[in-house]
């Protein structure tokens, strides 16, 4: 008799399990859209800028991840890179740039940087020291 109450319980709490799992999932997409959004409709509002500004650290994430398909293991690495620039005021301000904008830069290097809100637009090194 046990077991037939415990499969009872599995057949109808399993369905109720699996539907909040669909909803948490199919919820996080949908933050993550309205998030991208904001962020997007923020930086469109904000001006371009140009600062005087200094390179003061750099840094890459790499992500790693692998594939199994069929038994044949696959990797692959994704690179995101960061730089971290300082302004006159002191304040700092780290923005995501591709693999060659990053490095093109040297920690020390002194310029002017054009950004929008969170948006980096680039970053024209003084060649003169």
């Amino acid at each position: 008799m046990p077991n037939s109450m415990f499969d009872s319980f599995l057949f109808t709490a399993a369905p109720a399990f699996i539907t909040i799992i669909f909803i948490t999932i199919f919820a996080v997409i949908i933050f993550t859209i309205f998030k991208g959004i904001k962020t997007w409709n923020y930086n469109n509002a904000q001006p371009v800028l140009t600062v005087v500004a200094k390179v003061v650290a750099k840094r890459v994430n790499v992500s790693e991840s692998m594939h199994n398909n069929d038994n044949n293991i696959s990797h692959s690495t994704t690179s995101t890179y960061y730089v971290t620039f300082e302004v006159e005021s002191g304040d700092r301000m780290e923005f995501t740039l591709t693999g060659q904008e990053y490095g093109m830069l040297v920690e020390g290097d002194e310029g002017k940087l054009t950004f929008q809100g969170s948006r980096y637009k680039g970053f024209n090194r003084n060649i003169n020291r």
